[in-house]
């Protein structure tokens, strides 16, 4: 990086600092050092929205007050309590870490030890060694990329791995010196980019404290920061969904122990957009009868790397199905995780539990 840029990013800390200290949103891990409720809420913000995340804190650490108690957890409490917050294998891998620093009797507090465990990598390493325990160790989220790009007004690839290194290394070297202010650094600069130096068009650089300083605002140049290339297409793949309904119960089975949605529960489904007489011979295929049938349920998830084009079913059934199947009353489906990519049947599911088995009109 040329000495005019870096220049330009040695002078951000006092005007970043002052401005957070005045316009930081109250956030519930913020009003903490305690290691394990910042984790947490690291893990929770991956690729997952403050407003989203605020409740599932809540509860979870509610469920989980300690370290030790999330290590004890019953992976089904676990996964329920995770339920809509997408991405499980987060959830998992929290409990393993919590299991491993719970054998160990203390939580690792440098970088290196906290990157050692399963799930974190380095921007949470660096969250949680700075934020917990004051030291002295960039954290560098999408966030902290785009303000740097915008800053220093560079055109190279974002995602290329050159590039987020040497980024995390300018972060480095720009580091209060001072435990206090080394606490919170690394969380004015995500600040300043999840609330002023937004993604997906122009920042609001009339509220920025570096406005000053940005080469970007200056070379009118900003807006179009920062430069990623492009992403392939998902892959769409068609399913059809089947409600399964029977005596008060609806079918439930397990997906597999690893791959997308591992572990969870889910409506039975098959590949395809099958049609009513192709279903039919599926659920005949289970060894089920087909008494009655619902209008047909469309519905779309999008994943990161796939789509998923659902077509639904909801059927009164008679017959047991395959021995994967468990048949969940109301009870039992509230306290299973079921993936946020079957809303839409969860919903009906549970419309046609509360109404029973009888519906007139069909």
């Amino acid at each position: 990086m040329c000495d005019e840029k870096m220049t330009i990013l040695k002078q951000l800390p006092d005007p970043l600092l002052t401005w957070y200290r005045t316009n930081a949103r109250d956030l519930p891990w913020r009003r903490t050092a305690d290691p394990y409720r910042i984790w947490v809420s690291e893990i929770m913000l991956q690729q997952t929205r403050v407003a989203a995340v605020l409740d599932y804190y809540d509860r979870f650490l509610a469920a989980f007050p300690t370290v030790e108690a999330l290590a004890a957890a019953p992976e089904e409490r676990l996964m329920k309590l995770w339920e809509g917050l997408g991405y499980y294998s987060r959830a998992r891998n929290l409990q393993k870490a919590a299991r491993i620093i719970a054998a160990s009797g203390t939580f690792p507090n440098t970088y290196r030890e906290l990157l050692a465990l399963p799930g974190i990598g380095e921007y949470t390493a660096g969250a949680i060694a700075s934020a917990a325990f004051g030291r002295r160790e960039a954290a560098v989220d999408g966030n902290v990329s785009r303000v740097v790009m915008r800053l220093t007004d560079c055109w190279d690839d974002i995602a290329d791995p050159k590039v987020k290194r040497s980024i995390r290394q300018q972060i480095q070297e720009i580091l209060p010196e001072t435990e206090t202010d080394m606490r919170v650094f690394n969380q004015a600069t995500m600040e300043l980019g999840a609330t002023v130096c937004v993604p997906n068009g122009a920042p609001r650089c009339d509220a920025c404290p570096a406005a000053g300083l940005c080469l970007g605002r200056r070379h009118g140049t900003a807006k179009h920061l920062p430069v990623k290339a492009g992403k392939k297409s998902r892959r769409i793949e068609e399913k059809t969904v089947l409600l399964l309904l029977r005596g008060g119960t609806v079918a439930l089975r397990k997906r597999p122990p690893t791959g997308l949605l591992a572990g969870l529960w889910e409506f039975p489904n098959v590949e395809g957009a099958l049609d009513e007489a192709a279903a039919a011979a599926v659920v005949a295929n289970w060894g089920l009868t087909a008494k009655r049938w619902k209008s047909r349920l469309t519905a779309r998830h999008i994943f990161t790397h796939v789509e998923w084009h659902m077509t639904g079913y909801a059927l009164e059934v008679t017959g047991d199905g395959p021995a994967e199947f468990f048949w969940a009353d109301a009870g039992d489906l509230a306290q299973r995780a079921v993936p946020s990519a079957f809303a839409r049947y969860y919903t009906e599911a549970e419309t046609c539990l509360k109404e029973g088995t009888t519906w007139d009109g069909w």
